[in-house]
């Protein structure tokens, strides 16, 4: 007979844990299990990573959900290697190979390389990926192909910021090009892959796939799964990152008692400040994030909130670390 499974008692935690995501988990169960590790109420991701993919996953517990999508919009910076000669059903190795081709010889040649950088540096149009999170009349495309069906796409526009691309045939005994890309959001990479390897006219797809900075997040500041669960339970909280810290383009604006307590209850507020699209409010005493709002003609109009239960939270934890 099975023990009954223990409860997890869960708390109010408020903060961003940077996670370095690991191989083969997808985005969800890796915020299952971080949430697990940290009891917390409530949490969400910054926009999903293939279980393919490692890399940098911000991922938001509490009042730091309020502003998650806010980093849906951020830039980000990948480094992949594809395999030159073969093209998969999923663009990746996960799939079958339905293609098999020569590599042709001077296909990583330097000038080549040279080419294909440019070609692919800029704005480019991309036809998202049968296997991806698109929705089509509610569904979603990787559902789709799962049924053997391929549906129409329509291209898109998206930007490839920086590239840089190199032969590292030697390390893995077969054609291969490293990919090193900065690219604003909605590039597909096993995408760019297989457009690469289309126009090295051999087709490609990904072997391996990192996500080394969103935004203004790097990988050298996240942590895994198995240094957060080897923390002492009371610590692991203090591995979070303040809420704020979704908002670094965000202007400060702080606000005494009274013009504080207005505003947490959606009231505007008249004061000295130019207009501007994007502000992080503040209580100066004790200084905590009230919420975010935006400044026209002299007033601060208030946007998303903290809640004061919330706020009362964040201020606990941190005047009493380990006990949270």
């Amino acid at each position: 007979m099975n023990a009954p499974r223990t409860r997890v008692q869960r708390r109010p935690v408020h903060g961003v844990l940077l996670l370095d995501k690991p191989l083969g988990l997808s985005s969800n169960q890796a915020l299952q299990k971080a949430k697990w590790l940290l009891r917390a109420e409530k949490a969400g991701h910054t926009g999903t990573l293939d279980p393919l993919a490692t890399g940098v996953l911000p991922l938001c517990f509490g009042a730091a959900t309020k502003f998650s999508q806010l980093h849906l919009e951020a830039d980000k910076a990948y480094v992949a290697v594809a395999r030159l000669g073969q093209r998969t059903s999923t663009g990746d190795r996960e799939g079958e190979v339905i293609d098999t081709r020569d590599v042709p010889e001077q296909a990583l040649a330097e000038a080549s390389l040279a080419a294909l950088t440019q070609r692919f540096t800029g704005r480019i149009r991309q036809v998202p990926p049968m296997y991806s999170a698109l929705k089509k009349d509610g569904k979603a495309l990787y559902e789709y192909a799962r049924d053997g069906i391929e549906v129409e796409r329509a291209p898109r526009e998206v930007q490839i910021l920086e590239l840089a691309l190199s032969d590292v045939s030697a390390e893995h005994g077969f054609a291969a090009l490293r990919i090193e890309v900065s690219c604003s959001k909605g590039t597909y990479i096993r995408t760019l892959g297989e457009d690469i390897g289309a126009a090295l006219g051999c087709g490609a797809h990904l072997i391996s796939l990192r996500r080394t900075r969103t935004g203004v997040f790097g990988e050298e500041r996240c942590m895994s799964l198995a240094e957060l669960e080897a923390l002492p339970e009371a610590q692991r909280q203090a591995s979070l990152l303040p809420v704020e810290t979704l908002l670094p383009h965000h202007t400060p604006v702080m606000l005494e008692d009274e013009n504080a307590g207005r505003f947490l209850s959606g009231m505007r507020r008249r004061g000295p400040w130019a207009d501007q699209p994007a502000v992080a409010v503040f209580g100066r005493s004790p200084p905590v994030l009230l919420g975010v709002a935006h400044v026209q003609a002299g007033e601060l109009i208030p946007e998303r909130l903290l809640s004061p239960i919330e706020i009362g939270q964040i201020l606990e934890s941190r005047n009493n670390p380990v006990a949270a």
